[in-house]
């Protein structure tokens, strides 16, 4: 028997629905069906368990078990799934190893994607997301696994390094780099690595590391290093040139950095392997151009224009003469915008004059060259001391302002060169400007690992090889954000959003009798979205548990 639901329609246009309960049989070896009873008149509710009846008619006693079924929400596993299998696209899983290190860094990883935090909160994150449901572990693991594992990191980090720009370049060649370091501040001491030097956070009085940071033409990481916080940023230069020779065995290669990076002793160092580079120069070297007659102001412009000058040089002990360019361009936008700040800056010094003379005269005692002081030592702050004085007379301060200094300070707001030893027919002016304005992602980098979202800063570990675990960990768990946010481009959320909001999809435990399964739900229609954007499928099940993830160190006994 069966259920079967049909309609007609009458002749005066009357639409009539009809469930009735069948059977099939067969006479004369034709099967044929004969309609038993009509339940149309029964509520949806009665015919749904007649329904249910029939098709569990072998088994009516499994029947009475439904109503002991029970349902409760399990453990988190949408931002596990979705940043592992992003992890897995881009070889960082096969870059790290299947053994029990590589598995550990692994989650180090995504636990810095899903949120960030310590070796400890990543832990306790472990247990109350799907990680080793998703992963396997083949070990149990606590917050001292994953500190040890820091340490491993470090030890294995170029070849983690090496193998990753293999398996995400295997079919392309990479000729272009980005390079450029930043700094990174410490609360405490203690670290192995921590000195004072140019502190880029604003941080007075904290120690810092120096952190370097090496990306492909397209901007993503292929590799980061750290330095003492009192190192020089052309000193960090030369490691990246052998990394990119003997590491990553490119020819041919172009190194984009700023003004502060490749200098004559940096581009020494590339003539040696034979690499090029792409960089911009100081206002006071582009002084000294224009004194020398190399390059005239009237060039500098809106568009693009460009001057090439032959240099002697000596390479591998012979004089050689190289085509050194230079592009030129006056950014009208910034030009602008500096003489705006300019103008703000000395209203400010007229207003502090202004209050200063004003407390002179109504305090008899107060002294003059104090008053004068400050104002002085304010107009040095900002940085207008070439061209603006604080002078006094009697017990009154007044500004003097030397207008042919402070014109001719503006004569380059806006300018800036471009220089280079590429051969026009390799690269144009158009492609060399467009090449040395692509650092701006490594900034765009820096900014998400220090403090949008990955949270390098502030660093509390101590040692020298957990530290530089810890820069590999942001970077690699970098790179899973920059495909989130790609992928992401054309909806309205960020990246960090659409984490918070997987976080929210969990599997759902079903409970029968003593017997117990994960069952993965329907996702709603954005965590969909956010899926079907990366184009990832639900697994049909999850593996159950198999290791016990737990910290050493309680909270309730911290307090």
């Amino acid at each position: 028997m069966h259920i079967v639901k049909t309609s007609f329609t009458s002749k005066y246009g009357k639409t009539y629905k009809r469930t009735l309960i069948r059977e099939s049989f067969r006479e004369g070896g034709k099967v044929k069906k004969r309609t038993i009873a009509n339940i149309s008149n029964c509520s949806p509710e009665e015919i749904a368990a007649i329904t249910l009846a029939l098709k569990e008619k072998k088994n009516l006693a499994s029947l009475g078990s439904i109503a002991s079924i029970k349902t409760k929400q399990g453990i988190s596993f949408g931002a596990t799934l979705v940043a592992l299998e992003v992890a897995k696209r881009i070889g960082i899983d096969k870059s790290l190893g299947k053994g029990k290190e590589g598995k550990l860094a692994l989650w180090q990883v995504l636990a810095r994607v899903i949120d960030q935090g310590s070796c400890l909160s990543a832990t306790r994150l472990a247990r109350d997301e799907a990680s080793d449901e998703l992963l396997s572990f083949t070990e149990d693991f606590c917050e001292k696994d994953l500190y040890q594992n820091l340490v491993w990191l470090s030890e294995n980090q170029r070849k983690i390094e090496k193998k990753l720009f293999s398996i995400r370049n295997k079919d392309k060649e990479v000729n272009l780099f980005l390079y450029d370091v930043t700094s990174s501040y410490f609360e405490g001491l203690q670290n192995e690595l921590a000195e004072f030097g140019y502190n880029r956070d604003g941080k007075r009085g904290k120690k810092q590391i120096v952190v370097g940071l090496l990306c492909d033409d397209e901007g993503k990481p292929v590799a980061t290093e750290v330095f003492t916080g009192n190192t020089a940023d052309t000193t960090t230069f030369f490691f990246q040139i052998k990394k990119v020779a003997e590491d990553f065995k490119c020819q041919k290669v172009t190194f984009v950095g700023d003004k502060g990076m490749i200098k004559s002793k940096q581009i020494e160092d590339l003539e040696k392997e034979y690499f090029h580079y792409i960089t911009s120069i100081t206002k006071e070297q582009i002084k000294t151009l224009i004194k020398k007659g190399t390059i005239q102001m009237e060039l500098f412009d809106k568009t693009l224009t460009e001057v090439e000058i032959a240099e002697e040089r000596k390479i591998e002990g012979k004089n050689k003469t190289k085509t050194i360019r230079y592009v030129l361009r006056r950014n009208p936008f910034r030009k602008e915008e500096i003489e705006i700040n300019r103008e703000e800056k000395e209203e400010k010094i007229k207003n502090l004059i202004e209050k200063q003379n004003t407390y002179l005269k109504e305090h008899k005692k107060a002294k003059e060259e104090v008053a004068q002081r400050k104002v002085a030592e304010k107009i040095a702050t900002l940085k207008l001391n070439q061209w603006m004085e604080v002078k006094q007379k009697g017990r009154e301060l007044w500004l003097e302002v030397d207008q042919e200094k402070r014109k001719e300070i503006a004569t380059l707001d806006g300018c800036y060169v471009i220089k280079t030893d590429l051969d026009k027919r390799e690269l144009d002016k158009e492609k060399v400007h467009e090449r040395y304005k692509d650092l701006s992602q490594v900034e765009w980098a820096f900014r998400t690992q220090k403090t949008d979202f990955l949270h390098l800063r502030p660093i509390y570990k101590k040692l020298k090889e957990t530290t530089k675990g810890h820069v590999l960990v942001v970077m690699l768990s970098y790179l899973i954000v920059q495909e989130l946010k790609e992928a992401w481009k054309y909806m309205d959320i960020k990246v960090e959003e659409g984490i918070k909001k997987l976080r929210t999809f969990c599997t759902t435990i079903v409970k029968l009798k003593e017997k117990e399964e994960i069952k993965i739900p329907q996702p709603n229609k954005q965590i969909s979205k956010l899926l079907k954007a990366l184009d990832i499928s639900l697994p049909k099940k999850l593996n159950p548990r198999k290791v016990k993830v737990d910290t050493r160190v309680k909270l309730i006994d911290g307090r």
